[in-house]
């Protein structure tokens, strides 16, 4: 068994700087998530998109964040497990305990659960689904890969609309596919990409999928009239939104509303040394911004620190008086 000041259950924005923070009050740190890659959501699925919430920059590309935050918090060297899905938590006496999937076990004295929305499932599209990996994706992890190709993007929420808005300088041509009139992206991306000239079809939906080897074309049905159109096509983006769950943290004991983890002012959960930040946690009045889990990240890890050492207060002091060298 593995012993830590803090573990962090999950490696998203939130989670980072929860690393990050925990470091820099001189913690000991153990950083556990399911997927292969540092990073949550953004990382899996929009590493090349804009972000615009997080303080300091005008704008930032998800995966240039991701780097940024990982670096940061690998100033004080935390310990990473990667591809390690936890599967059971209990809380007693003066420590936590945590076991994964593959059977590594930790003990720590406070948990951070900084789980995003828990594990995603992307919603499969009703036909050619035969086509995953040849040409149809749901993620765009790198534009490049779909340079000069004919882009047909299915769905109407914003991560289509923000695809659309990226690939169109670099692609061959993009066309967007909705089964309905109206669209559930942001207003000012679907102006955005209008303006663009990128084609919309809408009350249509993709009937069939064709290719060789891998994906050529796509048929797309109106519903209307029933007619039936070819559109040239290398890649197809199902951009159908996700079905999210989260997973073993549901038989853990805490107290849950709607898969999220209620905590109080100070990020605790029901369970004592339990803390939750980010997507995961919620509270009235919860804004669901990158930004806002940062610093639900740092009021855990110095509430958190008492338990760690009852010496410790949970006011650090400001970090501008502490020395970066």
């Amino acid at each position: 068994m593995k012993s830590c000041d803090i573990a962090i259950i999950g490696a998203g924005p939130a989670g980072l700087y929860a690393a990050y923070y925990a470091g820099f009050r001189g913690f000991s740190v153990v950083v556990v998530d399911a997927l292969a890659e540092a990073g949550g959501q953004v990382t899996a699925m929009y590493p090349e998109k804009d972000i615009f919430d997080v303080a300091g920059f005008p704008k930032v590309k998800g995966r240039d964040l991701i780097d940024g935050l990982l670096a940061q918090a690998q100033m004080f060297s935390p310990t990473f497990h990667l591809s390690e899905q936890v599967t059971q938590l209990v809380s007693a006496g003066d420590a936590v305990e945590i076991a994964t999937e593959s059977g590594l076990s930790i003990s720590a004295k406070a948990v951070i659960i900084t789980g995003g929305i828990g594990a995603f499932t992307p919603r499969a599209i009703p036909v050619g689904m035969e086509w995953l990996g040849k040409g149809l994706v749901h993620f765009v992890p790198k534009l490049s890969d779909h340079a000069d190709k004919d882009v047909v993007i299915v769905g109407g929420g914003d991560s289509a609309f923000d695809w659309a808005v990226s690939l169109h300088p670099i692609a061959r041509s993009v066309t967007l596919v909705h089964r309905r009139d109206a669209f559930r992206a942001h207003a000012a991306t679907v102006d955005a990409v209008k303006a663009m000239g990128v084609r919309l079809i809408t009350s249509a939906e993709v009937s069939a999928i064709s290719g060789d080897d891998v994906v050529r074309s796509v048929t797309v049905t109106h519903k209307e009239s029933g007619a039936e159109e070819t559109l040239p096509a290398g890649t197809v983006v199902a951009a159908l939104g996700f079905v999210a769950n989260i997973g073993p943290i549901a038989t853990w004991g805490l107290e849950l509303e709607k898969r999220h983890i209620l905590v109080n002012t100070s990020m605790m959960t029901s369970l004592e040394r339990v803390f939750a930040a980010g997507d995961i946690a919620t509270y009235p009045g919860k804004v669901p911004l990158i930004a806002v889990g940062f610093g639900e990240a740092a009021t855990a890890v110095n509430n958190a620190a008492p338990f760690v050492n009852p010496e410790e207060g949970v006011f650090p002091g400001h970090s501008s008086g502490s020395s970066s060298d």
